[in-house]
């Protein structure tokens, strides 16, 4: 295999395979990527056997073939050669020479014939804007489980319909739900759970998409497969069943208070270098026209903020997580925001506050004891 490449062009599709590619594993070729060059163009590949991704672009090719070359190790090599055209040669023993400019250096490869098959991708179920999903893995990632004994809960549950998409996530202690209009056509419910490795990388193919990105969505009985230009994410569906969230969201919240949510955000992190570095716990005071929060730590001090909010229910005072409360702020696309709730030892409930909302956010956060 030979072939001549821009190395802009060469970096940026190195880059977006890094996310996937295996850093400690004790299988070799998983930490190396596989490069294929055929007529005009190479195509990347890297999987870590969970999740696969597949780039390509176009390039000068001499001669076709395969190879595998240590991914990190090309990367932060390419990064640092001047601005001009890489020649990159794979030799019978496995070595790729690489000659840029006056740059020539050989690196140590694998054979292609060990590297895994990936999943052939299925017919197509849905076109969804890359806009449109990378906002809702922003509004919904902060709550999925970093257990890992917690399997059905290492990923968010993906749920389609005809005429809109829903995304829902959490972690035992508190809940995000966002649901967007879209229309996909087609009859029947589509439900999946979604790893948030691949979540992440899904926000990465977004960003470089731009605007006017848009994934083409498939899937089999074990894969789920997003495809947006010329590039392809597989990634291995979760087992399991995913908790019942109907059940989880509160039906009955007659008090709400209103106010600014930069405000909020803000007086927030303040109070927040208060509380204690386990709990994170912060009082939240409701009373009518205002918002208190407040923490102490004994041995560190205390901080109290009062915010003007909208509110005319009884004085409730409830414990909260103010990690968890601000992972929602700072998320939120609203200027304001409603905080829901029952009584001091039910879920309270965020969500963006204004009229006419072309979605539906919510975000359930279970109370604590201080």
């Amino acid at each position: 295999m030979e072939f001549t490449i821009s190395k802009a062009d060469l970096a940026r599709e190195l880059g977006m395979t890094q996310g996937v590619v295996e850093k400690r594993t004790t299988i070799p070729i998983l930490s190396n990527i596989l490069i294929e060059a055929n007529q005009d163009r190479i195509t990347l590949t890297a999987t870590d056997l969970e999740l696969g991704i597949r780039c390509g672009c176009a390039a000068q090719v001499k001669k076709a073939g395969s190879g595998t070359i240590p991914a990190k190790r090309l990367l932060e090599y390419v990064r640092l050669l001047p601005d001009a055209d890489v020649q990159l040669k794979f030799g019978d023993n496995q070595w790729a020479s690489i000659v840029c400019g006056r740059s020539r250096t050989r690196i140590a490869g694998m054979s292609r014939e060990s590297f895994p098959e990936l999943p052939q991708m299925s017919d197509k179920i849905a076109d969804i804007p890359a806009p449109l999903l990378a906002s809702m893995i922003g509004q919904t990632i902060f709550s999925i489980s970093t257990e890992e004994s917690r399997f059905t809960l290492n990923g968010a549950l993906v749920v389609l319909k005809s005429d809109k998409i829903t995304l829902v996530a959490t972690d035992g202690h508190r809940l995000a739900i966002v649901e967007r209009p879209v229309n996909i056509g087609g009859g029947g419910v589509f439900r999946a759970l979604l790893p948030r490795k691949a979540m992440t990388e899904i926000l990465k193919l977004s960003g470089d998409a731009g605007e006017a990105g848009v994934f083409q969505f498939s899937a089999t009985d074990n894969h789920l497969f997003f495809s947006i230009g010329d590039r392809l994410l597989i990634s291995r569906k979760l087992t399991g069943n995913f908790p019942d969230y109907d059940r989880v969201l509160p039906k009955e919240q007659p008090h709400q208070v209103s106010l600014p949510t930069e405000e909020m955000r803000l007086a927030l992190e303040r109070v927040a270098q208060f509380s204690d570095d386990r709990s994170h716990a912060v009082r939240m005071k409701m009373a009518p026209g205002e918002l208190k929060i407040h923490s102490s730590v004994s041995d560190t001090g205390e901080s109290e903020e009062t915010l003007a909010a909208t509110y005319d229910g009884p004085e409730t005072e409830i414990g909260f997580n103010a990690h968890y409360m601000l992972d929602f702020l700072r998320a939120n696309p609203e200027p304001n925001v409603s905080f829901l709730f029952k009584d001091a030892s039910s879920a309270g409930e965020m969500r963006p506050a204004g009229e006419d909302l072309q979605y539906h956010y919510r975000y359930v956060i279970m109370p604590m004891r201080i």
